[in-house]
């Protein structure tokens, strides 16, 4: 079983940055692809930023330019530096890992709030 646990969220004013971090227990293989979803009160949860085990990203258009994922694969680490917070960024913010083929090896973290304001 692999257990997801999340650290950095908090409260931001609009222009700072924060790091969250998603670390990963249990059985967790660098072909593992890593990314953040978030959540916005009353929308749906959607893709933010994704890491193939290959070290390939992706991004959500709206945090192009801004956010940064990357991964440490000898800790099972995944982080997402988060630059120039919006309001609009507020969330809370999901890791997920999960296998690229094998669609019952997907795992999610508890989640970390992200405020942004002033």
């Amino acid at each position: 079983q692999v257990q997801l646990v999340e650290s950095g969220g908090g409260l931001v004013q609009p222009g700072g940055s924060l790091r969250l971090s998603c670390a990963a227990s249990g059985r967790v293989f660098s072909i593992y692809t890593m990314a953040w979803y978030r959540q916005a009160p009353g929308k749906e949860r959607e893709l933010a930023a994704g890491i193939t085990g290959g070290g390939s990203t992706n991004y959500a258009d709206s945090v192009k330019g801004r956010f940064t994922i990357s991964r440490d694969n000898t800790k099972n680490t995944v982080y997402l530096q988060m630059n120039s917070l919006k309001p609009e960024d507020t969330a809370v913010y999901y890791c997920n890992v999960h296998h690229p083929l094998m669609a019952a090896l997907n795992y999610w973290g508890q989640g970390a709030q992200v405020t942004v304001s002033s």
